[in-house]
């Protein structure tokens, strides 16, 4: 194309003769659009992150009450079942009592398991109190 047409990047002079504040302003408008795209870019992911997120918990908590349905009817059927042999309160009874005795053995173990006590990281707090010994003695 000749000198003077319509197409912009022919007007403009080759890069080699670009000023140096033209090269920085042209670096600040790429830069600008690059951040713009990322950030759009980031926005999309997200957005598709989410959404996967929340199909999946909402996959869990279905799982997990078709789950719970499940295991109250094998309580009910325990209860069934040991009512052939005994009164039908009894059953129930006898059931009520070693499921709440399981259930409160995992939460025993479970609050212990979380208190906040046995959650120091004590081999770590030890090895920094010893790097820290070291480098107080390397500095005397």
């Amino acid at each position: 194309m000749a000198v003077g047409s319509s197409d912009p990047d022919l007007d403009q002079p080759p890069e080699a003769d670009w000023s140096i504040g033209a090269l920085l302003s042209d670096l600040a408008g790429e830069l600008a659009t690059l951040i713009r795209q990322e950030a759009a870019l980031f926005k999309a992911e997200l957005r598709e992150k989410f959404g996967q997120l929340g199909q999946g918990a909402i996959a869990l908590g279905a799982g997990a009450l078709i789950v719970f349905s499940g295991w109250l009817v094998l309580l009910a059927a325990a209860v069934l079942a040991l009512a052939t042999a005994m009164a039908p309160w009894l059953a129930a009874l006898i059931v009520g009592v070693v499921v709440l005795t399981i259930g409160g053995v995992l939460l025993f173990v479970g609050k212990k398991r979380i208190d906040p006590e046995n959650l120091v990281p004590r081999r770590t707090l030890r090895s920094l109190r010893e790097d820290k010994a070291w480098i107080q003695e390397q500095l005397r």
